[in-house]
């Protein structure tokens, strides 16, 4: 604990010594608000299906559009969390954006918390289960009008909804690559929080980071290519705890 105390005073300081701090952010990031870290040991993509695909056929573009219900039953259950709340990474990370030190959160996560904190800069990787369209007509569907009965179902023509999240066998959006491409490029300090830096193409925008501080906040041990800055602060801790430190300083 006292070495971690350490540690969090030393990011504290180059947080205060930051103009422009970006974020980027895995599914550890959401662990402490309840959502499993899905390629961990015990994580869903790691765990039997109780069918012949695996989770990563399960939630393909061709498995929504090959059997949308047997689809709609695996997604549903886990990869969304309508209860889930922000913990304090994300409110802290808000609180940044507010003090203008923050520019921008480049995330993998499409549980949609960094927002519910209140962040208004958010590259959403992979999408958001908050936004869903009617492959039918489509209309637009917040998550709270997905979940309703029928769940999954159009409110207006009752065709099918898609999530507007990454689908295995689709692409990253282009927009939003470019834009966390510029947002990473013009960082005086990258924070990369609760990420293995191992999903491609997502982990590889690190590469284009040029500034003077990287801060890295997981649990277990991760590669960081060193060519980008020899100025590497690692903290080997979990994030919810770290950034409750961090307020508490």
């Amino acid at each position: 604990m006292q070495d971690l105390l350490v540690k969090v005073k030393e990011f504290k300081k180059i947080i205060d010594h930051s103009q422009k701090i970006v974020f980027f952010g895995g599914a550890g990031v959401s662990v402490p608000s309840g959502i499993p870290d899905f390629r961990s040991a015990d994580g869903v993509y790691s765990k039997a299906t109780n069918t012949i695909y695996s989770a990563e056929e399960m939630v393909s573009r061709t498995m929504y559009f090959r059997d949308t219900e047997f689809f709609n039953d695996f997604y549903f259950k886990h990869l969304v969390y309508p209860n889930a709340l922000p913990n304090p990474c994300h409110t802290y990370l808000a609180r940044l954006e507010e003090e203008g030190k923050l520019k921008a959160v480049v995330t993998q996560n499409i549980d949609g918390l960094h927002q519910a904190a209140g962040s208004k800069v958010v590259y959403e990787l992979h999408g958001s289960v908050h936004r869903n369209y009617c492959i039918k007509c489509r209309t637009f569907h917040d998550l709270k009008a997905t979940l309703e009965a029928p769940r999954g179902k159009c409110k207006t023509c009752g065709g099918y909804l898609k999530p507007d999240v990454v689908l295995f066998e689709e692409g990253l959006d282009h927009n939003t690559i470019m834009s966390s491409v510029e947002a990473i490029s013009k960082a005086d300090t990258l924070i990369i929080g609760g990420t293995s830096l191992v999903v491609q193409p997502a982990a590889s925008l690190v590469n284009y980071f040029k500034g003077k501080n990287i801060v890295v906040i997981n649990k277990t041990d991760i590669s960081v290519p060193t060519y980008l800055n020899p100025n590497v602060l690692f903290i080997k801790a979990d994030i919810g705890k770290t950034f409750q430190l961090l307020n508490e300083l």
